[in-house]
């Protein structure tokens, strides 16, 4: 029996999704309170990984078990044996032919930011952080450059290892509420480090470091050396994929309800 599984996380502990020889990923944990709950191994396979210190709001996986529990008891099951930053939010069967990964639609991410003279505190590895002022109209005509299918290889990683570089970015939202920006990415998929490479160079635009133009030029260089450096992963939310409605996999988590 195929099941899928929502799963949210912190992701400041560990070293990202996938599985390391160290067994200090997200992906070790929940493999480990999964086999522990069914009491033989069971193996994940995500609809996206994540790097190290970045969250997951909605992170679909699935799982082939032969074992016969209701969906309630592998969501309240499974989190008796998880640390305290991850969660299994929802559990339901689904069709032989569904895969996480390959039947996603697309993936949205989300990147928090708190505009302040002074650093974050509480939020301290919940959020990025600029200590400059932005321009909202700047940021949102240079996203509007980056909108459409295009090779992003600027914004690509070395270590990146997607078979192309060329993705349908379908929107970037830009939105304030008080010190808090909140830039909503959702794509065909993203390449590695992809939304953070984006993101330093929204804030250079909006910074005034440079002209919102400056993007285009970015994109059309091809060139990871032309586009800003890295941006840190603390307030990067992997939201969630999305699939056909046949498939019935939920959207949306209480989780997602705390985000500004």
């Amino acid at each position: 029996m195929r099941l899928a599984l929502g799963v949210s996380y912190r992701g400041q502990a560990y070293q990202g999704w996938q599985s390391q020889p160290s067994g200090k990923t997200v992906q070790d944990r929940l493999e480990a309170a999964l086999t522990a709950f069914a009491d033989r191994p069971v193996a994940t396979l995500c609809a996206g990984r994540t790097d190290a210190g970045v969250h997951a709001l909605n992170q679909v996986v699935h799982i082939d078990v032969d074992v016969e529990r209701e969906p309630f008891s592998w969501v309240r099951g499974t989190n008796r044996y998880l640390p305290h930053d991850i969660a299994v939010q929802w559990c339901q069967p689904v069709a032989d032919g569904f895969h996480a990964r390959n039947s996603a639609h697309g993936r949205r991410y989300a990147y928090l930011l708190l505009e302040s003279p002074v650093r974050p505190a509480l939020e301290s590895g919940a959020v990025g952080w600029s200590f400059r002022p932005l321009d909202a109209r700047a940021m949102e005509a240079a996203a509007s450059l980056l909108v459409g299918e295009h090779d992003f290889s600027a914004f690509r990683s070395a270590e990146c290892q997607a078979a192309s570089p060329v993705k349908l970015l379908r929107t970037i939202a830009i939105h304030r509420r008080g010190a808090y920006w909140r830039f909503e990415f959702d794509a065909s998929a993203f390449l590695h480090h992809m939304v953070r490479n984006i993101m330093g160079c929204l804030l250079a635009v909006g910074s005034g470091s440079r002209p919102p133009g400056w993007m285009a030029e970015v994109l059309a260089s091809k060139d990871r050396a032309q586009a800003a450096p890295t941006f840190a992963p603390d307030g990067l939310y992997f939201v969630g994929p999305y699939y056909d409605a046949a498939h019935a996999i939920p959207q949306h988590t209480p989780a997602m309800d705390w985000l500004p």
